[in-house]
C-alpha cells in the first residue's frame, strides 16, 4: 500500500498528494466558501516530486484524493555510476540504482562510502540529503 486516502480540504501547503498518478508536493491551496447550490472547493497546486512538473487539482472539499506514503531510509552510497547511484539500503542490504538528485549541491556531495537518506514514495527513489 503506497497511498491513502485523505479530504481534499484537509491538506496543506508542504503536504503530499497523488495528481494525475504522479506523486507531488503541494505548493499552494485555495478554498472557496460553500456556495447557495454546493459545497466548498479546494483548488490545489502541487510540483511533482520526480519530474518538477506543475499540477492543479481542483475538487469539492470532502472529496477523497490519494496521498502518498513516504517511507524515509538511511543508504549507502556504492558506486557512482554514468546516469545513476547504486545505493544499498542499510535497513535490508539489498542494493537498487537511483536517479542523480537535481541539486548540484547535494549531487556534489555523493561519495562511495557516504551514507544517503532516501525516500521511498509509490515504490520509486528519490535522493533527499547527504548524511
Amino acid at each position: 500500500m503506497s497511498t491513502r486516502p485523505q479530504e481534499a480540504g484537509s491538506l496543506k501547503v508542504g503536504s503530499f498528494v497523488v495528481i494525475d498518478g504522479e506523486p507531488c508536493k503541494i505548493v499552494s491551496v485555495e478554498k472557496s466558501k460553500p456556495g447557495k447550490h454546493g459545497s466548498a472547493k479546494v483548488r490545489i497546486v502541487a510540483i511533482g516530486l520526480f519530474d518538477g512538473v506543475k499540477r492543479n487539482l481542483v475538487a469539492p472539499a470532502d472529496t477523497r484524493v490519494d496521498v502518498p506514503i513516504v517511507e524515509k531510509i538511511q543508504a549507502q552510497v556504492i558506486a557512482r555510476l554514468p546516469d545513476t547511484v547504486q545505493l544499498m539500503l542499510l535497513t535490508t542490504y539489498e542494493t537498487i540504482e537511483v536517479a542523480y538528485p537535481e541539486e548540484e549541491e547535494l549531487r556534489n556531495r555523493i561519495e562511495e562510502g557516504r551514507e544517503v537518506e532516501i525516500w521511498k514514495i509509490m515504490d520509486r527513489y528519490k535522493i533527499m540529503r547527504v548524511l
